[in-house]
């Protein structure tokens, strides 16, 4: 019985340590929804379901418009808060200072003349279940968040087939576990 219990508070920490992370990343964005300064971008899981879907029953026998379908549909939603109009390195610190930095593995980190730019994932059991990219300088500001269950070739495929936002810059970068190309 004791280690039933000792299992499942220790279950329910992981859980809850995972739920603070998702919340900690939602009030940085709720934080700036409604100022103007800012463009938010959210696709929700059922747009892009819907895309995937349209790819992959239109592909016809265009093997990479089906592959491009099925890897759509694994994003479950993005989220993108930018701006042109503040104190980018600010903001860049204050999201920083907000991730919990235990949940989230560091992919690229580039630093220069007064900007940053930081690409994170959070992986479970072998999948990435977000990637997230963090930029500031001068007054510019981006945070995109991509949601989903994707593998390191899943990403690498993103960042080479489409103009999803930040993955232009993903695929300057690494393309797997610890630098790996």
């Amino acid at each position: 019985m004791k280690k039933t219990l000792v299992l499942l508070i220790f279950f329910l920490g992981i859980l809850s340590q995972s739920f603070a992370q998702d919340d900690a990343i939602q009030r940085f964005f709720s934080k700036y929804m409604e100022d103007d300064r800012f463009s938010r971008v959210y696709i929700s899981p059922k747009m892009m379901q819907m895309a995937g879907g349209f790819l992959k029953n239109n592909a016809g026998e265009d093997e990479d418009a089906e592959e491009m379908g099925s890897l759509i549909s694994k994003i479950k939603g993005i989220r993108i808060l930018s701006s042109e109009e503040v104190d980018g390195m600010t903001l860049y610190k204050e999201a920083m200072g907000t991730l919990t930095k235990n949940q989230y593995e560091e992919l690229m980190d580039v630093q220069d003349k007064g900007s940053s730019l930081k690409f994170m994932i959070r992986e479970r059991n072998g999948l990435i279940q977000e990637l997230m990219m963090v930029s500031g300088s001068g007054k510019e500001f981006s945070l995109i968040s991509l949601l989903g269950s994707f593998t390191y070739e899943d990403l690498n495929l993103l960042a080479e087939k489409t103009s999803l936002p930040g993955m232009d810059q993903y695929g300057k970068g690494s393309k797997g576990p610890k630098g790996i190309k």
